[in-house]
């Protein structure tokens, strides 16, 4: 009977023991996940589960949030060493908490020929073959115009070649024609404004590589921009309604055919051939010209790694899973995204005529970014620029601040911020 009990004592012990060891062996890692497509979230959320089943000693806890719950809380987490274990961002400015993940992964040479160059924009001088994580997406910013509205208005669309001025006055006819809301917007974000700005020949950089704003070129490109919420064409309503440097995006008043011309980007166009439909026809039209060129803003989105996981293996793998070839061409062609990774062939899944023919504009305007853009693009504290342009455009356009008191307090704003970066 004593040897009995005592054999069931040792089981006992040896379960207890081995559940320990289970528990103890088990990862949790955590992933921040953003994004306008509700579809490419879901998608993510599954992939994630897939990875799970495929790797039963790590759970990873996917968490979906807003871009501006993720701007706002993301750097503060992390410079504390908190926050989570790889998230999407954009951004450049946190690569510094990026991890290099190359000692972690199974086929690190693999992984950095199928992502090549693009793994530059998670690298610093100092770790020149970092793997830090993957471009999940490379963008461009154009304006998207509601081409049933231009065709109720017998107003001809701008062609190639046409400034902001003549593209805001075309949708301002257009507007008083047919009755809309909004001749023309564009998404309360700095990097939305920029596009434009290069156009009308501003420039955010100094040969030192410190941050200059505004030069005359932008006064000039904010002065119109005021001008125009002045008088309805740009209405005031759209950047005056969220405070601070809050990101506030257009995307639902397109949509719903309040809008004739909306600046925004190419992650917009699966969003919009799957909620727009059939209900009327849209394109996008060539950037806009001005003495700066003919300038389409890039943009880049990243998924990566951060130094203060405690699961560095886990991150590596599960970045591995997602950054694989498979995992990349299906997300490209059924996401409309342009992928940072080398994925030939890509055949964008796209029924709707209208997409078709954006995709098509968006990657006309490629060759036109020019090598100074992406250097302010990768120059760390792009956010400084930024920034101040959302927070005193909006205190400019409610009528907080002349335009003169808005240069002089941009300037400011930037001097300070190009003081703060020598510090760090």
């Amino acid at each position: 009977m004593m040897r009995f009990s005592s054999i069931f004592s040792s089981i006992a012990l040896a379960s207890t023991v081995f559940a320990s060891s289970a528990v103890l062996a088990q990862e949790n890692i955590t992933f921040w996940f953003t994004d306008d497509d509700p579809n490419y979230i879901k998608r993510i959320s599954e992939l994630v589960d897939e990875f799970e089943k495929k790797n039963p000693d790590i759970t990873v806890e996917f968490v979906t949030t807003s871009y501006t719950q993720s701007r706002e809380q993301l750097a503060l987490q992390l410079s504390v060493g908190e926050g989570p274990d790889l998230a999407k961002f954009a951004d450049s400015s946190l690569v510094k908490y990026v991890l290099d993940l190359r000692p972690y992964m199974k086929d690190p040479d693999g992984y950095a020929t199928l992502h090549g160059g693009s793994l530059e924009f998670l690298r610093d001088d100092d770790h020149p073959n970092m793997i830090g994580g993957y471009v999940a997406s490379q963008t461009l910013n154009l304006p998207f115009v509601n081409v049933t509205l231009f065709e109720q208005a017998g107003v001809p669309i701008p062609k190639q070649g046409s400034t902001l001025a003549e593209i805001v006055d075309a949708s301002v006819k257009v507007a008083e024609a047919t009755g809309v809301d909004i001749p023309f917007t564009m998404d309360r974000s700095g990097h939305r404004f920029s596009g434009p700005a290069y156009s009308y020949g501003a420039r955010y950089l100094a040969p030192d590589g410190s941050f200059v704003f505004p030069d005359e070129a932008a006064k000039a490109y904010i002065t119109d921009l005021y001008h125009w919420t002045q008088t309805g064409a740009f209405p005031k309503e759209m950047w005056g309604a969220a405070g601070g440097n809050r990101y506030k995006n257009m995307g639902d008043e397109f949509i719903n055919a309040n809008v004739v011309t909306y600046f925004a980007g190419n992650w917009m166009v699966n969003p919009f051939q799957n909620k727009i439909q059939d209900a009327f026809n849209w394109s996008v039209l060539d950037a806009p010209c001005g003495p700066g060129g003919c300038i389409p803003m890039p943009g880049t989105t990243y998924i990566a790694g951060f130094s203060r996981t405690k699961h560095p293996q886990a991150v590596a793998k599960l970045i591995e899973f997602l950054g694989s070839e498979p995992v990349q061409r299906e997300i490209a062609e059924k996401y409309i995204i342009i992928p940072g990774a080398n994925i030939k062939n890509i055949n964008y899944q796209l029924d709707d005529e209208n997409a078709k023919k954006a995709m098509t504009v968006f990657a006309n305007n490629a060759a036109n970014v020019t090598p100074e853009i992406r250097a302010f693009y990768k120059a760390r504290g792009a956010n400084v620029v930024y920034d101040t342009i959302v927070q005193r455009m909006s205190q400019l356009i409610v009528g907080e601040m002349t335009l003169d008191e808005t240069f002089a307090r941009m300037a400011s704003d930037v001097a300070k911020g190009n003081e703060e970066l020598k510090k760090q």
